[in-house]
């Protein structure tokens, strides 16, 4: 990206920018500048419009943003924008219907997408010739029309219908069956062979005769589908294709019987995605989470009803990642005491992840002697600026990303967090974020790669500053630096060519 072009887009996102410099960005934009200028709250309709005509192509965010309404476009001259319109529910049924015989598919297929169309669009494109079209119109149609689509003998219309949130769970089993539907008789594939496009096949994508690829597909979505009858879904556990396999193990619905023999399977990622499923009793989970795999172990971690007993040893001898188990946010407040009262540091730990504690047990937290129990509760809101200035010096660099994260920490804290020697470079990339930075603590993290563009858009930095940032040699930085909203105007007409 030029240096010039890297200090525009920065202006063009510029909460601050002034009126008159508005009108000279959205007079000079191109593409990727008007992309940037149409998601301003400031932007108004007679700028949108002038956006529009210069960059026709901004008529659709335009559109979609609400900054153009219906009188404002002309469905020949911005189709695009007009069917975005038709998108938002905002467009007169006239302009469906003649989008509905557009010669171009994709038009048809965007079409098909839009929510609340009349009945006789609906149904010219349910009987269009282009299966894409059909199928984008099975994503998203009401039960009833996605119940009559099942039928369609091509599998990719199938395929959507299985997606399609309001498909009813009967529809659903007869497909994942084939009972009481016609036998499929097209795929991509076979579409594909002869055909003067060709569309883009996905790896590994094949049909011998069967549809054998858009087979699978279909049952993996369908699996997914939680409309889909258990009872259906677990005759599937056996099947010999992996991924449908694993499509069964992650449903929530399934009998005991079936999450037995997936548990067994001999491919880990089967089992593995069983490993978090709420259909899993205590005796399966406790299976599981004896298993060597370590992927498996984080599974399991994950699962709702992990016993405390089970997920505190996983803690303990598996790294589990900052993530907040889903059975320790919902542990009850007697557990929640006694996990922050264990003296198994991987307990107090897990439970320091939480963001809701009582004030006395998150502040004893902060007290622990264990740098990872500190560590873990230090970015949780409330803890005063005295305590958490004693983490840095009983723990130092190993609580100081968790300090900076922290949204109560106070402005000398981060100063001294900045100044850590050596460096914490994560937590000098908390520091340019932090809103209470100061202006030394953000000179710090400017010596940091990583960080240095996150503190170059920091309101706090001084204008000289900016002023020499707007030069830097990183791009990212310049754009940055550009669209801080302390960049004095002057500074900013400057980075503007001549009207």
């Amino acid at each position: 990206m030029p240096v010039v072009y890297a200090l525009l887009r920065g202006l063009a996102a510029n909460p601050a920018l002034p009126p008159e410099l508005l009108d000279r960005l959205v007079a000079l934009a191109d593409d990727e500048l008007a992309g940037v200028l149409a998601g301003r709250d400031d932007l108004g309709r007679t700028r949108a419009l002038a956006l529009a005509r210069r960059v026709g192509e901004a008529a659709v965010s335009l559109a979609y943003g609400g900054r153009l309404a219906a009188a404002d476009v002309e469905p020949a001259e911005w189709p695009e924008a007009a069917l975005a319109l038709l998108d938002r529910g905002e467009a007169p049924a006239a302009w469906a219907r003649a989008f509905a015989v557009d010669p171009d598919p994709a038009r048809r297929g965007r079409l098909a997408a839009c929510p609340g169309l009349p009945a006789d669009v609906t149904e010219r494109l349910a009987r269009d010739p282009v299966p894409d079209v059909v199928a984008e119109l099975a994503s998203w149609a009401p039960a009833d029309t996605a119940a009559r689509l099942a039928a369609h003998p091509h599998l990719s219309v199938r395929h959507a219908v299985a997606g399609n949130d309001a498909t009813p769970s009967a529809v659903l089993e007869s497909l994942l069956t084939g009972e009481g539907l016609p036998p499929a008789r097209r795929c991509r594939v076979r579409a594909a062979e002869g055909a003067a496009a060709q569309p883009v096949l996905l790896p590994g994508e094949r049909c011998g005769g069967d549809h054998e690829s858009a087979v699978g597909r279909l049952r993996e979505a369908l699996l997914s589908h939680p409309a889909t009858p258990a009872r259906a879904a677990a005759r599937f556990a056996d099947d010999p294709a992996p991924m449908v396999r694993r499509a069964v193990a992650g449903r929530a619905d399934l009998p005991r019987e079936a999450c037995v023999r997936l548990a067994a399977d001999t491919l880990p990622m089967v089992p593995t995605a069983l490993g978090e499923n709420p259909a899993l009793d205590d005796d399966l989970v406790r299976s599981l989470a004896g298993d060597p795999d370590p992927q498996m172990r984080r599974a399991v971690a994950r699962h709702p009803r992990v016993p405390l007993d089970v997920l505190v040893p996983l803690a303990r001898s598996t790294a589990l990642g900052g993530a907040l188990p889903p059975r320790i946010a919902a542990a009850s407040a007697d557990e929640t005491e006694a996990l922050a009262s264990s003296g198994e540091p991987a307990a107090r730990r897990l439970v320091a992840l939480r963001r809701d504690l009582p004030a006395p047990v998150r502040d004893r937290l902060a007290d622990d002697s264990d740098a990872k129990v500190a560590a873990a509760v230090a970015p949780h809101p409330g803890l005063s600026g005295a305590r958490l200035r004693a983490v840095l010096v009983r723990h130092g660099r190993k609580a100081a990303t968790g300090l900076a994260a922290n949204p109560d920490a106070p402005a000398t804290l981060l100063e001294e967090l900045a100044r850590h020697e050596p460096p914490v470079r994560r937590a000098l990339r908390e520091i340019a974020r932090h809103p209470a930075a100061t202006p030394p603590a953000l000179l710090a993290c400017l010596a940091d790669a990583r960080a240095r563009p996150l503190a170059a858009r920091h309101p706090a930095l001084p204008p000289a500053v900016l002023a020499a940032l707007l030069a830097d040699a990183d791009e990212d930085v310049r754009e940055a630096a550009a669209a801080n909203p302390s960049l004095p105007p002057a500074a900013m007409a400057k980075l503007l060519p001549d009207p």
